[in-house]
Order: C-alpha cells, then sequence, then structure tokens
C-alpha cells in the first residue's frame, strides 16, 4: 500500500526533527556597519547632499563675514524676531556682527521662534547633527523653538556615528560625558497617525545649518 500525503508530510517532519537546526554564524560585532567605507575625499560634501536630502536648510560659510550674511538675510527671510541664543561663545560672535539675538530666557515659552546653538559633530554619512547638553543651550534650545539653527565647523564633520561619539569621548573624557547626547537627522516628524506625515511633532519643525570653513587656507 502506498504511502498517503499524510504519511509523507509526517516522515518528513520525523526526518528533520532529527537532525539539528542550521544555527546563523556568529556576529562580528567589531566589523563596520556598513561594508563600503564612505568616500572621505571631501566629507563637507557629502555631509551637505545627506542632510539636504534628509529635510535640512544648508548654508556653507565661507567666511564669518559671510556667515553674519547669510543668518541676516536668513532672518529677514523667514522674518524671526526672537532667535534665542544662550552659550557665550555665540553671544559674543552675533554681537561682533551686529545681529540681533535674545540672549536671556525672557518669555522664551511663549516667542521661542528660532534658537541658534553650536554641535558636537556632524555626520557625513546620514546628514545628522550630534547635539549635547554639556553646552549653555542645554536640552531646551534645540528642542524646543520652532526652527532649530545651528553654526558648525568644517572640522567638526567625521564619516559615521561612532566616529562622532569617539570625538565626544576625547573632548569631555569617559568619566565626564554630556547628561544627554542627542542624533538630530532632520526635521521632526511623524506619520504616526493615518500615515499623514506631520512636521514639528515632537521638535523643530526646520533644522538650519550654516557650515563655516574652518580649513587652513591651501599655500602656494
Amino acid at each position: 500500500m502506498s504511502d498517503t500525503s499524510r504519511d509523507i508530510i509526517l516522515r518528513r517532519i520525523r526526518e528533520s526533527l532529527r537532525k539539528p537546526a542550521p544555527q546563523p554564524g556568529r556576529p562580528d560585532f567589531a566589523a563596520p556597519l556598513h561594508p563600503r567605507p564612505a568616500p572621505t575625499d571631501d566629507l563637507a560634501v557629502l555631509f551637505a547632499q545627506s542632510f539636504v536630502r534628509v529635510g535640512g536648510v544648508f548654508f556653507f560659510c565661507e567666511s564669518v563675514e559671510h556667515f553674519y550674511d547669510q543668518l541676516f538675510a536668513y532672518k529677514k527671510e523667514r522674518e524671526l524676531e526672537h532667535l534665542y541664543v544662550w552659550e557665550p561663545e555665540l553671544k559674543k560672535l552675533l554681537h561682533d556682527g551686529d545681529i540681533g539675538f535674545q540672549g536671556d530666557e525672557a518669555d522664551f515659552i511663549a516667542q521661542a521662534d528660532a534658537g541658534l546653538t553650536t554641535c558636537e559633530a556632524l555626520i557625513a554619512r546620514t546628514g545628522s547633527v550630534l547635539v549635547s547638553a554639556a553646552t549653555s543651550s542645554g536640552r531646551r534650545l534645540s528642542i524646543y523653538p520652532d526652527q532649530h539653527l545651528i553654526l558648525a565647523r568644517t572640522s567638526q564633520v567625521v564619516t559615521d556615528i561612532g566616529d562622532a561619539l569617539e570625538l565626544v569621548q576625547q573632548k569631555y573624557g569617559p568619566d565626564k560625558l554630556p547628561s544627554m547626547v542627542s542624533l538630530t537627522t532632520g526635521p521632526s516628524r511623524t506619520a504616526d497617525i493615518e500615515k499623514t506625515l506631520v512636521l514639528g511633532a515632537h521638535g523643530p519643525r526646520s533644522i538650519v545649518l550654516f557650515l563655516l570653513d574652518d580649513a587652513p587656507a591651501a599655500t602656494t
């Protein structure tokens, strides 16, 4: 009597149970996350492309004076009346350029149109900005205002997230890391409700980066 379909299935099950299931190979946690390294010829260009791709607004500043011009024009175009700046070095920089800003927390909750901060690093591969609570901007100035403006230098651009975290460790030491380190990739957004994209749901509606070229001038 020939085997029925049921007998064949049961026999295959019994045979498979006699053999150990194949196990996946042990992952190499030391291997790089990305199989191919990012190009390192010009990380600033790679960052700018990635940053714009995720929805950021990018300005390249050839000098401090160029930064003043671009920031002044952006404020005028967006009609930013209340630009909050809390970091002493940024306050001095804007004061020297005769750029108006709000240097204290007066009416911050009601009038926080925008906040200008520095950052710890820029990640070229993802277009992300690494910020921390170690500066005078604290935790709030990069999150609460409707627009987050950032002044960064080309020397802060690194390839990957791991490189950025290494910079933070080198800067503060393993025992004095900031109480908050956060990655910002594009404007705050969510599509949890009926798959409708909403900007500014839990952070700034827009992120604007002014990248100041601090590379040493080439000598002839």
